[in-house]
């Protein structure tokens, strides 16, 4: 809404007021973006970096998620997500970090650190860091299999609570 800056000596493009990006099927929405670009020898440029800052949100087909502030480091596939509470919402999952949540897109690993929290239906898992593990399914798709819950963890079902230092949830057997 506030228009698109080119700063050629710095190799970045800024997008101000209800800024958008697009790849694939992510999309980032913020106040600010900033991309990072280097030159290639072919004369081509390659985004290498996206800064986002206040009431970022991204989305996907099955996920969305806010924040204040996100770097995506794109040639490395690491996404941080930071600035307040931290929340990832999917069709069956919202996850909360008062620190920051980070996707690391070549390790298929998610990472929620800060008095971590997950919730689906009834359960809810509560620890300082909570590691989730995917693995591709046959339809090509990011499948959950597995969290570790590392200090201060708290398991709650609809009956029981447990408390413990560490745990590991295997998503598939429950």
């Amino acid at each position: 809404d506030n228009g698109i800056e080119w700063q050629q000596e710095n190799l970045v493009f800024l997008a101000r007021g209800n800024a958008r990006a697009v790849r694939g099927e992510v999309t980032v929405f913020a106040d600010e973006l900033r991309a990072y670009y280097r030159e290639k020898a072919d004369g081509s440029t390659d985004i290498w970096r996206l800064d986002a800052t206040g009431k970022v949100r991204i989305k996907t087909p099955r996920e969305t998620a806010f924040g204040k502030k996100a770097i995506f480091q794109v040639n490395k596939g690491v996404l941080v997500l930071s600035g307040g509470t931290v929340r990832l919402v999917t069709t069956t999952d919202e996850i909360t970090a008062d620190k920051q949540i980070e996707y690391w897109e070549k390790k298929l690993l998610a990472v929620a650190r800060g008095n971590a929290f997950a919730k689906r239906g009834k359960k809810k898992l509560r620890a300082n860091v909570l590691a989730a593990y995917f693995r591709v399914d046959k339809n090509g798709k990011n499948k959950l299999y597995r969290v570790d819950a590392f200090d201060r963890v708290r398991i709650v079902t609809g009956k029981d609570t447990a408390t413990s230092d560490r745990a590991v949830y295997n998503v598939e057997s429950g």
